[in-house]
């Protein structure tokens, strides 16, 4: 079998030793590691496709992979068996500017697409917070998104056309340079999102748009969390639309400065928004950021500041990517990724304020406030561990529970995963899981590519 895999996987491409199998057993999420006894690193699709042709004559569990950045469990080898690792197929291959569109590989990190596309005056707007480290191929997985969001949309709305490799090895192609595309069954968006379990990424298609070199960004303070949710559905009322609006707790920015090693605008704030408009016309994006400003102070902002230089526009920038792995720094958590309709993000931080004070928790929130999407960090600090493990899960199940009567859902950007799943059926109902059950059974009939992941078991 291992013969099988290395021919498979071709010259220096499989991976047996403990030592070095250790960066495939664990993610990003919390201390979950879970080793598998084999990991591949293909550079062709012919490879892909040869090593789950084995996988699938031995009932070998696949679990594909990207640069492990995922917040939910969906890279990790819970089944043992084969780790198939993409980061060497990381070329981007082809940028064309007549069509607007990239041709890429699964293993391009993000935020060299971006600089590369840049660079020829085009845009690729998804932008995860991890985007300097993630993966194309994983954004694609997860239907990755980002701050910009809010008016670019996610992965999804970029992605036009995969080619992808099923479990027993068959390869397909989806789509294509395309705008208008209704030539059967949407197989590309069923793919997107899917965190692994129906296929595997080996081409991306993905249209871009011309780079808008204006933007306008400020710093927007207030005395509450509700007061900065009510201020954010005023700036859309107004007519403005931002490219992204984070929402930021004091105790969020104050994580990011302590690891810094520096001060920045809000710390001390109770609640805080980082709001950027950008566009292609200098005069219309510095009128927007003007309006913005002007709407928060209107409805309850202690104070606004301006970015004056493209210096100060990527400081607050980096504090707000730093936010994250910070605040796991600060103690065992639990993150919960979620989302409901804008204008009830009112109502849900009042929830989440007396869901924590009831159950004697430490939070920290923050996330894309313009798109409905915040992350709500449960914290251990001192926490025994008979508390932790017994106040969690209900903890969890309320915030779920309310997301879903607000008309959200469990998750926005990252995904079901592993760790997600026994909460699905507080957001889906039992047939709506049956139905997906019978469409990884369609693609997947042994139930080997990226098992224990997003559906329940």
């Amino acid at each position: 079998m291992l013969e099988a895999l290395r021919t498979a996987a071709g010259p220096g491409n499989l991976i047996l030793d403990r030592e070095a199998l250790e960066k495939y057993a664990s993610d990003e999420t919390e201390d979950l590691v879970f080793w598998p006894a084999v990991a591949a690193t293909p550079t062709t699709t012919a490879q892909v496709s040869a090593l789950m042709r084995v996988a699938h004559a031995h009932n070998i569990p696949v679990t594909p992979r990207g640069a492990g950045t995922g917040l939910s469990g969906g890279a990790l080898p819970v089944k043992g068996g084969l780790a198939l690792s993409l980061e060497k197929m990381n070329r981007i291959l082809e940028i064309d500017r007549a069509n607007l569109m990239a041709v890429v590989e699964p293993g391009v990190i993000t935020q060299v697409l971006q600089e590369a596309v840049e660079a020829e005056g085009l845009f690729y707007p998804p932008d995860p917070a991890s985007r300097g480290s993630c993966m194309l191929g994983g954004n694609v997985a997860e239907c990755a998104g980002g701050p910009r969001a809010l008016k670019y949309g996610v992965t999804k709305d970029w992605i036009l056309g995969l080619e992808a490799v099923l479990a027993d090895g068959t390869v397909i192609n989806t789509g294509g340079k395309l705008l208008k595309n209704v030539t059967g069954y949407n197989l590309t968006q069923l793919l997107v999102g899917s965190e692994g379990t129906l296929a595997v990424v080996t081409k991306i298609i993905l249209k871009l748009i011309p780079y808008p070199p204006f933007r306008s960004t400020l710093v927007a303070t207030f005395d509450s969390l509700e007061g900065a949710a009510v201020a954010l559905t005023k700036i859309f009322e107004a007519r403005i639309i931002p490219c992204a609006t984070e929402f930021m707790e004091s105790s969020a920015i104050q994580a990011a400065a302590k690891k810094r090693g520096r001060h920045f605008p809000g710390m001390e704030a109770p609640a805080t928004l980082l709001i950027e408009v950008d566009g292609y016309d200098r005069d219309v994006v510095e009128r927007d950021g003007q309006r913005t400003g002007e709407v928060c102070l209107a409805h309850g902002a202690l104070d606004v500041i301006v970015a004056d230089s493209p210096t100060q526009q990527k400081e607050m920038w980096d504090m707000r990517r730093a936010i994250g792995e910070a605040v796991k720094g600060l103690s065992i958590y639990k993150e919960e990724d979620t989302v409901v309709p804008r204008a009830n993000l009112p109502k849900l931080m009042r929830a989440l304020d007396d869901i924590k004070k009831r159950h004697g928790l430490t939070t920290i929130c923050y996330g894309h406030a313009g798109d409905g999407n915040i992350h709500v960090n449960i914290l251990k600090m001192q926490m025994s561990d008979r508390d932790w493990a017994e106040k969690l899960p209900p903890a969890i199940r309320e915030i779920f529970t309310e997301v879903v009567k607000l008309g959200g859902t469990i998750s926005g950007e990252h995904g079901i995963g592993f760790v997600q799943r026994e909460w699905l059926p507080l957001a889906m109902t039992k047939d709506e899981i049956e139905l997906m059950r019978r469409v990884k059974a369609a693609f997947d009939p042994k139930g080997l590519l990226n098992p224990s992941k997003l559906i329940p078991e």
